[in-house]
């Protein structure tokens, strides 16, 4: 066996005999001939073997095997290579074929392949001249140059660099060459054009060639990326050493560095006064600015200064120069510009410092002077969407507090006008109800139901409704009396369920709540015993209300009322049908009676009036038939409350008129005096009816119409004018 230095080459053929097929299994090796050829140098050398003979090379089994110390290096390692050849007659293979019958297998021979050299070493100068090819391909990429070295060849170099341990060395010297080319550019760009348009062009360019060129030189040595700088702590990837390299000397050129921060400041204050501006150029500056990690201090600190300033002296101006409205559209637009300016250009992190520096200075250095401005000039004229804006821009400076307190006070100021101006107490409950509907549509709309403006709101009206006491009081029982009371046209029952839910929420306000119950069950007995209610089922809605509202106690008596005028009904069906009312009573003259329990209603004071003997009668008959029907109960005839309906013919016709039992005692007697004294007819009551003097009198024209004025004597007519019979 020879050993070489050159890497041979191994060929193994087999030759089959006279049954035409091959023999490949090494079993069937042993009765075939084996020739062992070996190259060096152009010669050979060959050894033969008999058929049926064994061979051993050195003193090891014949077999072949590699021996545990074999180590083979992959550059430029000689190797020892063993051609085998095989070769035998058709006679020769029949006779190993009956000879194998014969004969049992053998056990596999051996065959082991050492190294007798060192491994070879790499010429001295191999590191030099790689890098000489690789700093060349470097300089071309800096210089823009064409390199006549394909990248291959260059990935190539520098992986075999670090199969040598060579790494740290191409690192350092990489690292190098690229600060010779990054300083030479930032420095190219001192002195350059004035323009600062011209010069943030200048260096966005300078910026995106670094990044193509370090893209490339890493594209290069991407297996020093991947093997050398992951291997060893503290080192930077090439991309992150060439943005490490162009901040240092960035920072070793402060003219550069103070021009284009300079250079972009100018710019957005241009676009904040109305002027276009490249913004791809101001994005590709701050992107720079962020990647190399010095946005923060050196772009973002100078710049929300700058925006301090600037919002500063607007918003002056434009507090002196506009209205409340539109100076609150000004800054909802520059908000809204600056947090455009955010998504277009600016760095994430910087939006919300920039739009608190903006709230800032043209919000909350402002809300007392916007408040006292405009707030109520916006209430006034009810300008929904304007305390809507102004509403969610307080929100967002924590001026809320101060737009309530605000609120309060236009509540308690405007409400105390409408309350104290007695002149206008017809109107007060109207008013106060509209006010208090356009509060509550402000609330939902422009103040977004807060729950704390709807308790200012309650707690301002609460106030302004009890500046009087108890007049307000009144006046919404009259008020409820006017809507609840016959006549009342042009309203469905659900226009006026709406109004008592709107009266129910200005009681609520009240605090003499007894003064209000006192007015309205006076009213509602007038309407009661008048029929003068426009509707029962309201009437006891209203009731229910109340009942919700104070209780039952409070209502106890009024759904006695109720109960009064129900059983009255039956009382009257059920006299009219008994013996006395039809053997007994006086003809022409039809009476009704209400039966009222002493405590449910308003206490009236006892007259002693001496009616017709004809009413006279027919009040003895009802008291005998009440008294036989619930006996031991004692009955009291309020005469006071009597009304009649006089049937009388006129010319043009048959008229009704409904009058006071007194009204149409002493209209009788006025009519039938025939006393004239220039036209005016002059009367007082008399004296034995017990009965306080109200005095009126009876107008006469040629006409032949008489107009009635009654003074004092109730609520139940003002005037009547009719025909005289």
């Amino acid at each position: 066996m020879s050993h070489h230095n050159k890497r041979p080459n191994c060929s193994t053929s087999n030759t089959s005999g006279n049954s035409g097929g091959p023999f490949s299994s090494m079993k069937k090796a042993k009765s075939q001939a084996v020739t062992c050829s070996l190259e060096k140098n152009g010669l050979q050398q060959q050894q033969q073997q008999n058929h049926g003979q064994h061979h051993h090379f050195d003193d090891e089994d014949s077999a072949m095997v590699v021996d545990d110390d074999l180590k083979v290096d992959t550059v430029d390692a000689p190797l020892l290579a063993l051609g085998v050849g095989c070769s035998g007659t058709t006679t020769g293979i029949a006779a190993n074929l009956s000879r194998k019958k014969a004969t049992p297998p053998q056990p596999a021979k051996k065959l082991v392949i050492k190294l007798v050299k060192d491994k070879p070493k790499l010429p001295t100068s191999f590191e030099e001249d790689t890098w000489v090819t690789l700093k060349s391909a470097i300089s071309a990429i800096f210089l823009k140059q064409p390199d006549p070295c394909d990248s291959e060849k260059l990935y190539q170099a520098v992986c075999d660099l670090c199969l040598h341990k060579m790494g740290g060395n191409l690192y350092q010297r990489i690292e190098k060459e690229c600060e010779a080319h990054i300083s030479a550019a930032l420095q190219s760009l001192v002195g350059q054009s004035p323009d600062l348009v011209v010069f943030l062009s200048l260096v966005e360019k300078c910026w995106q060639d670094l990044c193509d060129q370090m893209l490339m030189i890493r594209g290069i040595a991407l297996y020093l990326d991947r093997t050398y700088v992951k291997q060893t702590p503290n080192v930077r990837s090439l991309w992150d050493m060439g943005l490490q390299l162009f901040r240092k000397h960035l920072s070793l050129s402060p003219e550069v560095e103070h021009k284009t921060v300079t250079g972009l400041l100018r710019l957005v204050e241009k676009e904040r006064l109305g002027e276009a501006i490249d913004r791809t150029l101001v994005n590709h500056l701050l992107k720079m600015f962020t990647a190399l990690g010095i946005y923060s201090e050196s772009f973002e600190k100078p710049f929300l200064e700058c925006t301090s300033e600037f919002y500063a002296s607007e918003g002056v101006k434009y507090m002196q120069q506009s209205d409340v409205p539109d100076y609150l559209k000004h800054v909802e637009l520059r908000l809204h510009e600056e947090h455009e300016r955010c998504l277009l250009y600016l760095d994430a992190s910087t939006r919300k410092p920039l739009v608190a520096t903006a709230e800032r200075q043209l919000l909350e250095h402002h809300t007392s002077a916007i408040l006292d401005k405009g707030f109520a000039m916006l209430m006034d004229g009810n300008r929904i969407e304007d305390l809507q804006r102004m509403y969610s821009l307080f929100s967002r400076v924590n001026a809320l507090e101060s737009l309530r307190q605000a609120l309060s006070s236009y509540i308690r100021g405007t409400g105390q006008g409408i309350v104290m101006d007695e002149e206008k107490d017809k109107d007060l409950v109207p008013s106060l109800l509209e006010f208090k509907a356009s509060l509550d549509t402000i609330w939902e709309e422009s103040f977004s139901r807060n729950e704390s403006f709807s308790n200012t709101i309650k707690d301002a009206f609460e106030h302004l409704i009890n500046l009087r006491q108890n007049r307000p009081a009144e006046l919404i029982a009259k008020f409820l009396d006017e809507k609840l009371r016959a006549g009342n046209k042009g309203t469905s029952e659900e226009e006026l369920e709406g109004t008592l839910d709107k009266v129910l929420v200005l009681f609520r306000f009240i605090q003499g709540k007894d003064v209000f119950e006192a007015f309205y069950k006076k009213d509602l007995a007038k309407r009661l015993l008048l029929g003068k209610s426009a509707s029962i089922d309201a009437e006891k809605s209203m009731i229910s209300k109340l009942k919700t509202e104070c209780g039952s106690q409070f209502t106890n008596k009024l759904e006695g009322m109720f109960k009064d005028i129900e059983l009255s009904k039956e009382i009257n069906e059920s006299f009219k049908q008994s013996s006395q009312a039809r053997t007994k009573l006086p003809s022409g003259i039809e009476i009704s009676v209400h039966v009222l329990t002493t405590g449910y209603w308003p206490t009236y004071p006892p007259m002693d009036v001496r009616l017709p003997h004809e009413l006279n009668v027919y009040q003895d008959i009802f008291k005998e038939f009440y008294l036989s029907k619930y006996s031991g109960r004692r009955l009291m005839w309020q005469n006071s409350l009597g009304h009649c309906v006089l049937k009388a013919e006129f010319p043009k016709g048959k008229k009704e008129l409904a009058v006071s039992l007194f009204q149409d005692m002493e209209s009788h007697k006025v009519i039938g005096s025939g006393h004239e004294a220039n036209g005016i007819y002059l009367l007082d009551m008399p004296e034995q009816n017990q009965v306080q003097p109200k005095r009126f009198a009876f107008v006469s024209e040629s006409t032949s119409r008489i107009m009635l004025r009654l003074s004092r004597l109730g609520h139940f007519i003002k005037s009547v004018v009719s025909r005289v019979v």
